[in-house]
């Protein structure tokens, strides 16, 4: 994904598109699943969208090509709901204030795609004219000794920073990595501690935001809590309420894309040393459930407990696995999940398991005849590592059973 540079005028056309692309999108599901008798074909919706760019003024600033990739994008996802082997939700309209804004450049000899520098690029984008783009890694066919491939074409999305370009490209198959030669290693995600690996060394990181950025964020979500008190029920928000959450949303995806440099800066590290990396396999959409309860039996330690799963999302320990796997698979390594119970309670020395050995990041045996003592998170990473030989328990056939959700859709 790479930065736009655009212009005003260019910023509020690309905008018009991208609602242009909604509307069609809502315009279709309206179509395809309302009409008596039987559902729409791809004849029938293809003909339909060339009579509304006729007859609707405003559908025209969507250019052509880009309402065939509405359609196809929307006949996709009714394959992918009717698939039992794809886990998708039934296709629904699209709300403007939730919806993500997008635009497809479905063809590559419309981009047009030159690079000017070391850090910016110029691409051509249909009804918006010549923009600079920032350059972040070779693209296939266009940097020279760059990867074998091709450019098929591009998606513009909207970020709480601005329009961003992402390239679809086709690469040849690169053939497969030799075995990788390092050591094995564990690592135990934490939230002191991001991550602690069982050669004793340890990957942390700073907070994301500065202090001058937490407390401006801090009086931007107390503005915006002023600003809700005044809102009419079931009104549309105001332009002064949309304003401090789009201010916040930048605030915050600052926040999000310090974090994921910081993570793939580490996880490249991580898998161009180790050959196998082992880690828990972790339930981490149960460890921040919610602990409020109900009303006959009302949760303990509510605000501690929220405070807490902030932090473990804040870590993202799911997005560091999935980094971790492919780019050991890049590299001929491999990523290995283990059971996660008693990881953090067992000595790793003479295997002694009590939930008394662990004191906050200080862990002392309590086991007479050892006493070992040390940091905690190092003692749970040597046992991830040697637990690399416990099979996980397997999770169940997805296709096995259908949902109601997944139902076909009735005719109307």
């Amino acid at each position: 994904m790479a930065r736009l540079d655009l212009g005003v005028a260019q910023a509020l056309t690309l905008d018009g598109q991208a609602h242009t692309a909604r509307a069609l999108w809502n315009l279709l599901h309206e179509y395809f699943t309302f009409r008596q008798g039987r559902f729409a074909t791809l004849k029938d919706c293809d003909q339909a969208i060339r009579q509304a760019r006729q007859d609707i003024d405003w559908m025209g600033q969507l250019p052509a090509q880009a309402a065939q990739a509405v359609l196809k994008t929307y006949r996709q996802a009714w394959a992918n709901f009717f698939n039992p082997d794809h886990p998708a939700e039934r296709p629904t309209f699209k709300s403007r204030g939730r919806s993500r804004m997008a635009v497809d450049v479905p063809q590559a000899r419309d981009l047009q795609i030159k690079r000017i520098n070391r850090r910016w690029g110029v691409v051509n984008l249909p009804k918006i004219g010549r923009v600079r783009f920032r350059w972040t890694k070779d693209l296939p066919g266009v940097t020279k000794g760059g990867p074998a491939g091709r450019i098929t074409g591009a998606r513009l999305v909207k970020e709480a920073h601005g329009w961003n370009i992402v390239f679809r490209t086709e690469t040849l198959i690169a053939p497969t990595p030799a075995v990788h030669p390092g050591p094995s290693v564990g690592i135990d995600r934490g939230i002191n501690v991001a991550l602690a690996l069982s050669d004793g060394t340890m990957r942390e990181h700073g907070p994301w935001l500065t202090d001058g950025e937490r407390e401006h964020l801090r009086r931007l979500e107390k503005k915006s809590a002023r600003q809700r008190r005044t809102r009419i029920p079931d009104r549309p928000i105001s332009r002064r309420l949309a304003r401090t959450y789009a201010q916040i949303a930048k605030a915050r995806a600052t926040a999000k894309r310090r974090a994921l440099d910081w993570q793939h800066q580490t996880t490249t590290e991580l898998a161009g040393t180790f050959s196998t990396i082992v880690v828990e396999d972790l339930k981490i959409t149960s460890m921040v459930r919610s602990a409020k309860g109900t009303v006959e039996q009302p949760g303990v330690n509510v605000g501690q407990k929220s405070g807490l799963n902030r932090a473990i999302t804040a870590e993202a320990w799911g997005r560091t696995v999935t980094l971790l796997e492919y780019k050991s698979a890049d590299r001929g390594g491999r990523v290995v999940k283990v059971p996660a119970p008693g990881t953090s309670q067992t000595c790793h020395q003479c295997g002694h398991r009590d939930p008394g050995n662990r004191a906050r990041t200080v862990f002392t045996c309590k086991n007479p005849g050892c006493g070992w003592a040390g940091h905690a998170d190092s003692n749970a990473a040597i046992n991830i590592n040697n637990a690399a030989g416990t099979v996980v328990s397997g999770r169940g056939d997805l296709g096995a059973t259908r949902s109601a959700k997944r139902q076909p859709p009735r005719a109307a």
